[in-house]
């Protein structure tokens, strides 16, 4: 017998009802390397198939949105050490009978050296990205503004975002100087 995860099950049975999907929780990180390029996939499924994005994907229960955004990470890529730098972006996303709030990170890679991307589970190429490459991907609807905003924030232009109060990946207060 297949088995289907629970948004699955509930597209399906908010399709028979002809009502929309539940929401679903999904995470992604944006990760530049030394070079300055970033870590893009493109996507192998609904939604957003053949569309390139940062990679990530849906939170589990019982998983902080850090711990989820390093699984995805290297589920998707093979990369493992990233860290998570600050809350870059949250999103809603209704399209294909998926309804997701996606919370975008900033992140970085711990070794200095970035590891070349194997593409795996649901997608179908992985790849460090330069920013004049960007225009002649097919990006994720509202990727772009927020890959912009990144860079600025990764190369210290701008000091913005939301950062980790706890230390545990749980609580994101707004960045604060005194």
């Amino acid at each position: 017998m297949e088995k289907f995860d629970s948004n699955q099950l509930s597209l399906a049975t908010a399709s028979i009802l002809g009502q929309p999907p539940s929401p679903a929780i999904g995470v992604s990180a944006i990760i530049f390397d030394a070079s300055e390029r970033v870590l893009l996939i493109k996507r192998g499924q609904p939604p957003a198939f053949g569309q390139w994005h940062a990679p990530g994907g849906k939170l589990e229960p019982g998983e902080t949105m850090v711990s989820a955004c390093q699984r995805e990470v290297e589920e998707e890529t093979g990369i493992s050490g990233i860290e998570i730098d600050c809350l870059l972006a949250v999103v809603e996303r209704r399209q294909e009978g998926f309804h997701y709030v996606i919370i975008d990170f900033l992140a970085h890679l711990t070794q200095s050296i970035p590891t070349t991307p194997i593409a795996a589970d649901d997608v179908v190429d992985a790849r460090w990205v330069t920013e004049l490459e960007l225009s002649g991907l097919g990006l994720a609807e509202g990727l772009l503004p927020i890959l912009q905003r990144a860079r600025q924030i990764h190369r210290n232009d701008l000091q913005s975002g939301l950062y980790d109060a706890s230390g545990v990946g749980t609580d994101f207060l707004p960045y604060y100087m005194n």
